[in-house]
């Protein structure tokens, strides 16, 4: 990669993170101010960055047009494919991925053990309420408390077996608990003799895209057997979301 580009790719960093004036992206990037202000020329031609009448630079529309469009066409199914195969490998037992369009998960993708000897009733495309299933809960804990506390207020609760939460403050209590814990159990909340388990993808910006949830009939594991699966979900969904842009810690990008 040439130097000039180099330069000017990590200008674009400086202003997205706050640096603005001419002198301080100069000091920034430890280049003289002539180079700099050629580069930023480039740049604001392209579109790239604009600067105000105090000559304090930021970032240019045509860089919101390429975001938008990369956020269109990322596809978090593909990116997270691998992934899921090798947690489907290495817990032997079927693998969801679901996504939320604001009032229930909806699976986009199922992974079953290459010798599974029970199938499971889920399709890709089938909806899962919010309520009673680990992605469900996940996509709750993800909400701001008001907003999913009005989600919640909207929510229909049929009872599916005699262990499904059945109104408003049971739920929102759980999915508190889910919040500060990173993820998710169905403890035969939505079917009797299944239990999940559900962790959350994020995104770059910290948001929630997909989550992913590991389903197991007792007959195969009991309860207990399937908590014990949590750390290999959680890894596998650190994975993805690193996959995905997310950086749990943000100096890692200042150190990479």
């Amino acid at each position: 990669m040439s130097q000039s580009l180099l330069r000017a790719l990590g200008l674009l960093d400086l202003v997205a993170g706050g640096t603005a004036t001419l002198g301080e992206l100069a000091e920034g990037t430890g280049t003289h101010k002539s180079t700099v202000l050629r580069l930023l020329r480039v740049l604001e031609d392209a579109g790239y960055v604009h600067h105000d009448e105090q000559h304090r630079y930021v970032l240019g529309s045509h860089l919101f047009r390429l975001a938008q469009q990369a956020l269109d066409s990322f596809d978090v199914r593909a990116v997270a494919a691998p992934r899921l195969r090798r947690l489907r490998d290495d817990v032997g037992q079927t693998v969801h991925l679901a996504a939320f369009d604001g009032s229930v998960a909806t699976y986009v993708d199922k992974l079953e053990p290459r010798s599974a000897a029970v199938r499971m009733a889920s399709r890709i495309g089938n909806t899962a309420a919010l309520h009673c299933t680990a992605v469900g809960k996940v996509f709750l804990a993800d909400l701001r408390p008001p907003d999913r506390a009005e989600l919640v207020a909207t929510l229909e609760f049929p009872r599916l077996t005699t262990r499904t939460l059945t109104g408003p403050e049971e739920l929102l209590a759980e999915v508190a608990t889910v919040a500060e814990a990173g993820w998710a159990q169905d403890h035969a909340e939505n079917e009797t003799f299944v239990n999940c388990v559900g962790a959350p993808v994020r995104g770059a910006d910290g948001r929630v895209l997909a989550a992913v949830s590991i389903s197991v009939p007792d007959v195969l594991l009991p309860h207990e057997a399937v908590l014990d699966l949590v750390p290999a979900l959680l890894s596998a969904t650190a994975d993805i979301s690193r996959s995905c842009g997310f950086l749990d810690h943000p100096d890692e990008k200042e150190n990479s």
